[in-house]
């Protein structure tokens, strides 16, 4: 007689843990999340209430705000785990990969495609804006020298294709890490779909392979919550 399989968790069930995960995640670093996003719905309830005194009948408004606090709440809650899953990643090894993770269908990702005896590394993602290949390390010169050799070495089978650097950090010109995944996503537009699956078979061809991830990886849960938190 064949086994049952056991039936997966209802998709509210998942949400819920999804939600308790990134709350436990951010309260390391942000202690007053769950008050401040709890006084977020609260505050918005009182307005409602206020203008039901105003307003009449008092019992209706309440009810009519209640949707609206809780979105509030969720959006500062939202916001404020993904600040604190990004100072979480700071300054780590791969704290670029994760945060491209979050990039929404349409961009493939492959993690260190390049790196150097200094622990520099290099990303590359493939979509209709062309070839993006972002780096990440602890000097910028370094980096930057890494990323000239990358792109000359896929230039060579980008075709038509634009190749595009990104340097991560907080100087002059480079991308801090929480505003990657929207700087990527924002980039125009070159390639036509058809042109991004050629495109990633002539890359193929070119022999890149995800080399080791530098020593000091990440923490295996550290991510930036999905679901939750998306790139603005």
């Amino acid at each position: 007689m064949a086994r049952k399989e056991k039936p997966d968790a209802p998709p509210k069930k998942k949400r819920l843990d999804q939600v308790k995960q990134t709350y436990r995640m951010a309260k390391k670093t942000d202690p007053r999340i769950g008050w401040v996003a709890l006084g977020t719905v609260v505050v918005v309830l009182l307005l409602f209430v206020l203008l039901g005194l105003l307003l009449k009948p008092v019992w209706l408004w309440p009810l009519l705000g209640l949707p609206s606090a809780l979105l509030a709440g969720a959006l500062v809650f939202g916001r404020r785990a993904e600040r604190a899953a990004y100072s979480q990643l700071e300054g780590q090894p791969g704290a670029a990969a994760a945060a491209l993770g979050t990039l929404r269908r349409g961009f493939d990702m492959t993690p260190v495609v390049a790196t150097n005896k200094y622990q520099d590394v290099v990303h590359r993602v493939v979509g209709r804006p062309g070839i993006i290949l972002v780096g990440e390390g602890t000097s910028a010169p370094r980096v930057a020298n890494l990323l000239a050799q990358e792109k000359r070495r896929h230039a060579r089978v980008a075709a038509e294709a634009p190749v595009i650097d990104v340097i991560v950090g907080n100087g002059p010109e480079q991308v801090p890490l929480r505003r990657l995944a929207r700087r990527v996503m924002k980039l125009p537009r070159k390639l036509r779909p058809a042109e991004v699956t050629e495109l990633r078979s002539r890359l193929r061809a070119l022999g890149t392979q995800p080399v080791a991830m530098p020593k000091g990886p990440l923490p295996r849960n550290l991510k930036v919550p999905r679901g939750v938190v998306r790139p603005r």
